[in-house]
């Protein structure tokens, strides 16, 4: 392996990291190896803490690559509660709201999801990383202050749903660059007339990286502490 002339390595990411944590650990091991201070490592397409699934990371050159390797199509499993809803939209913050599901059918759900599918437009979560005047939304959120987010058009390809109760919904989404699956929850939820909030979120594929082709973290940070490295003067 070569990490300055660039690697692109798939990682499974851990529930409760964040999608920085992971580059980071993974930049330590390979300025280690390399016997340096400075490197530049990165990833295509953030995940919340919450989540765990695919993140492709890259190394030196290949970082060249983010925006191209982030724009692929993106496939997530997510389960959502029905019946209640959070200001985050999922477990990072407390229930603060809770409405009837006895009149929840499984057609009215299928029904619902095709509303879904196509071009939408979605307003971001309060709680996220978009910018509100120069200052990350979720920085304003968590101080209790009110957040002003634009609706964002998005393609949404596919929505299959893959469990169902009255309490709870199993989906798999296809779905564009910059789709917050956390915000299809509240919206989803809202359409059922249930309100609802995402438990769990999984992310299957990013473009050509699937999830059997993931490293675990530990995975990863093994193989790099063990892997052959090449030399190439040209890359300094």
């Amino acid at each position: 392996m070569n990490f300055l002339a660039g690697e692109t390595i798939y990682v499974d990411k851990p529930y409760g990291w964040t999608s920085f944590d992971v580059v980071k650990r993974i930049r330590g091991v390979m300025l280690r190896r390399l016997g340096v201070k400075k490197m530049k490592v990165g990833h295509a397409g953030t995940l919340d803490p919450l989540a765990t699934g695919v993140m492709i990371i890259v190394s030196g050159k290949s970082t060249k690559l983010i925006e191209q390797l982030q724009s692929g199509v993106k496939e997530y499993i997510a389960t959502i509660a029905l019946g209640a809803t959070t200001p985050s939209f999922d477990l990072e913050t407390e229930i603060d709201a809770r409405y009837p599901t006895g009149h929840i059918s499984q057609p009215q759900v299928e029904e619902t999801l095709r509303k879904f599918t196509g071009r939408i437009e979605q307003v971001p979560p309060a709680f996220s990383a978009c910018k509100v005047d120069g200052k990350r939304a979720y920085h304003i959120a968590r101080k209790g202050k009110a957040v002003e987010l634009k609706p964002k058009v998005l393609v949404i390809d596919e929505i299959e749903l893959l469990k169902y109760s009255q309490e709870e919904i199993t989906i798999r989404v296809v779905c564009s660059k910059g789709t917050y699956i956390r915000a299809l929850a509240r919206d989803i939820g809202e359409a059922l007339g249930s309100g609802g909030h995402l438990t769990a979120l999984r992310r299957t594929r990013v473009g050509d990286a699937t999830i059997d082709r993931c490293l675990q973290l530990d995975e990863a940070v093994e193989m790099l502490r063990n892997v052959e490295l090449e030399t190439d003067d040209n890359t300094h």
